[in-house]
């Protein structure tokens, strides 16, 4: 089911899961499973809102225990 069109190119997204990476400088974040719409002609990915706020929720979590790499499962923890 079509559900939004991309922001940078027009074309269709889709529904689907992406892998996010933050880069703190100090360590990485890797959130897995996170709830996106995929461009299928660029690949962007693009969040709602709502996914923002979680993703920078768990991102901040995450600076809290200041590992080298961290992997997180959206699912688990949103």
């Amino acid at each position: 089911m079509i559900n939004m069109l991309c922001m940078e190119c027009g074309a269709k997204a889709y529904k689907g899961l992406t892998t996010d990476v933050t880069d703190l400088g100090s360590c990485l974040v890797i959130v897995r499973n996170v709830p996106c719409y995929k461009c299928t002609e660029c690949n962007e990915v693009i969040y709602t809102a709502d996914v923002v706020k979680q993703l920078e929720k768990i991102v901040e979590q995450a600076k809290k225990v200041m590992q080298e790499i961290s992997i997180i499962d959206y699912r688990k923890v949103a």
